[in-house]
């Protein structure tokens, strides 16, 4: 099981995931261990949000993860990673490798901060299309 967070500073999770250039990779090693395999720092017309050719060559989709983590994405973004077989989790958690060792656990993770305090216009349903708690 591969798993990629969104981290810009490579240090944290962080959100936007749709935008994000710089993901960590982890991987379970032979002691069921979250660990740090890779990274990916894309260029700016490879974010996920700018990128036009096919998903099959997307640097993040040829990496093959089965779980991405992050803060928050959009709809669309959820929908176009599932297609390609990836579940996305939303959590206000923000320590990359404690957050992939739940994952790993099957355990969930903290749900994202409630985006009350600053209104995008869009309601409460929106986390929706990424959640797949169970």
């Amino acid at each position: 099981m591969r798993i990629i967070i969104s981290s810009q500073n490579l240090r944290t999770i962080t959100g936007h995931a749709g935008k994000t250039r710089r993901f960590l990779i982890f991987e379970r090693d032979e002691h069921g261990q979250a660990v740090e395999t890779g990274r990916l720092d894309l260029p700016r017309e490879l974010s996920l949000h700018e990128y036009e050719g096919a998903d099959a060559e997307h640097p993040l989709f040829l990496a093959q993860p089965t779980a991405l983590i992050t803060q928050s994405a959009g709809p669309r973004f959820c929908q176009r990673l599932a297609r390609n077989g990836v579940t996305v989790h939303l959590t206000s958690a923000t320590d990359p490798q404690q957050a992939a060792q739940t994952i790993l656990s099957g355990e969930p993770l903290p749900e994202p901060e409630e985006e009350s305090h600053h209104s995008h216009g869009h309601g409460r349903g929106h986390h929706h299309h990424c959640h797949h708690h169970g």
